[in-house]
């Protein structure tokens, strides 16, 4: 019942952790720079994501460009996303294959194949996780490299945005859910994978005894 409970705190994870991955993915505000200006009418905040930059001018104009040109796009910038499309899909395939092998489902098959399915929903949730949290941390560590870099002027500088904090945040729920899913598969199946079954050997010796003692009788 234990593990049940911990399998199902952990797909909820796994579920908030899908959904913040594939927002962060998504949203614009990777990198903000907020240019004041002279008034507040002036004042422009730029924003910058995987796949496309946006402007909100204080007037309430709202306008995005989309990035057409892969090649034309920082390494960071590129890095960021293949392993955030990378986070998404095996997310997405954990999330199908925990739902298989968690216990609290009945979905026709043994016991054995749920705990291989729940164990491999594990570890594509770990590996989800990693795949996350490897571009959020980066593409911090290259907007904190320019925004103290002296010799870049201050328009050109920028701040973490939102999305890369709801990136991280879910690549860690991502990857504690795959902790909890490997751990208590690995607990529930140690016998059965580590041991083979007393009852296949109760079941080969029981008639052999039992043709042993007929025959002695019958003699």
């Amino acid at each position: 019942m234990t593990s049940a409970g911990l399998q199902l705190l952990a797909f909820a994870l796994a579920l908030s952790g899908v959904s913040g991955v594939l927002m962060a993915t998504l949203l614009p505000n990777w990198k903000v720079h907020v240019d004041a200006g002279s008034s507040i009418i002036t004042a422009i905040v730029q924003l910058q994501g995987l796949w496309m930059d946006c402007t909100w001018h204080s007037t309430g104009m709202f306008s995005c460009t989309l990035k057409y040109s892969v090649l034309a796009l920082p390494t960071h910038v590129q890095a960021a996303r293949a392993a955030m499309v990378l986070a998404c899909v095996l997310s997405a395939v954990g999330i199908c294959t925990s739902t298989i092998g968690m216990k609290c489902t009945r979905l026709g098959v043994d016991r054995e194949t749920k705990g291989y399915a729940c164990f491999a929903g594990g570890v594509c949730f770990l590996s989800a996780g990693v795949s996350g949290l490897i571009p959020t941390v980066w593409y911090t560590k290259e907007i904190i490299a320019n925004f103290v870099d002296v010799t870049v002027p201050e328009s050109n500088k920028h701040e973490p945005g939102g999305a890369v904090y709801i990136g991280f945040i879910s690549a860690m729920l991502l990857f504690i859910s795959g902790m909890i899913f490997c751990t208590s598969c690995i607990k529930e199946n140690s016998e059965a994978w580590l041991h083979p079954s007393k009852q296949q050997h109760i079941s080969i010796t029981q008639p052999e005894d039992h043709s042993a003692y007929s025959l002695k009788d019958y003699v």
